[in-house]
């Protein structure tokens, strides 16, 4: 990714003006930058931004008097971390480890499922791939996506691995019965997967009182601080599990 302008001193150029340099980068406050971003972000707030800044995953220049001047290719950064933070669940340290291949020219290891990029900045055609709103799936695309016939979508309903919210299903009602469909192939039915429903309840449990501390302020940082541990959490307590079931696995394997 490109280096950072040093040219602090630059002023701000409002997103509406028409009286702007042909050829002139274009400068956004942070305001411009909330107003580019709340469509498909809407819990995006200033605060989250200035966490994202703390954490190391934007550089915006300042103005001598310290105000934020974004570029655009902060803003299809910032694009680039929601989206991955939204749609993936990403904690923002494995984001970063993203930002540094890609600032570096490396191709990310590891990208999630859907998410193929090449060794270039985050620009337009990146911000392609990753913008755009959560879908909204009627039960026809959600059995067309999944391949789950209509039956295995009741049971799915019926033993609460998957619900409507709104009239519609989301992406990860699609992401269940994806893997619901597939290990239905291995004789594993929905009523075989309810011990799976109450290990996500008690891990989110576990979850909530953990961020707890920072979840009780209402400050939209403590907001961005307790949904980012949230996730990092969560994320151990899947690699925990998952390291816990390889373990019995192995066990099958021993003399």
């Amino acid at each position: 990714m490109a280096s950072v302008n040093q040219g602090a001193g630059r002023r701000l150029v409002d997103v509406q003006s028409s009286s702007r340099r042909p050829g002139a980068a274009v400068i956004f406050n942070i305001g411009e930058v909330l107003a580019q971003l709340t469509d498909d972000f809407p819990s995006v707030s200033a605060s989250k931004i200035r966490f994202y800044e703390e954490k190391g995953l934007i550089a915006p220049q300042r103005t001598p008097a310290g105000y934020r001047q974004f570029r655009e290719q902060d803003v299809e950064r910032l694009r680039f971390v929601l989206a991955l933070q939204r749609d993936h669940y990403l904690p923002l340290k494995v984001i970063r480890e993203y930002l540094d291949a890609i600032d570096h020219g490396e191709t990310p290891a590891n990208l999630p499922p859907g998410v193929s990029i090449a060794p270039r900045m985050v620009s337009d055609d990146l911000a392609v791939e990753l913008k755009g709103r959560s879908r909204r799936l009627s039960a026809e695309q959600l059995r067309a996506e999944s391949g789950a016939s209509a039956e295995l979508l009741d049971a799915m309903i019926s033993y609460g691995l998957v619900a409507m919210r709104g009239g519609s299903f989301d992406d990860n009602a699609l992401r269940v019965a994806k893997a619901c469909t597939d290990l239905a192939a291995h004789g594993l039915e929905p009523r075989h997967l309810r011990p799976f429903q109450a290990a996500a309840d008690r891990e989110f449990g576990l979850v909530e009182r953990a961020v707890a501390p920072l979840s009780s302020r209402r400050d939209s940082t403590s907001v961005a601080r307790a949904a980012e541990a949230a996730r990092e959490i969560a994320g151990l307590c899947l690699s925990l599990h998952s390291a816990l079931v390889q373990s019995r696995i192995s066990s099958m394997e021993a003399p």
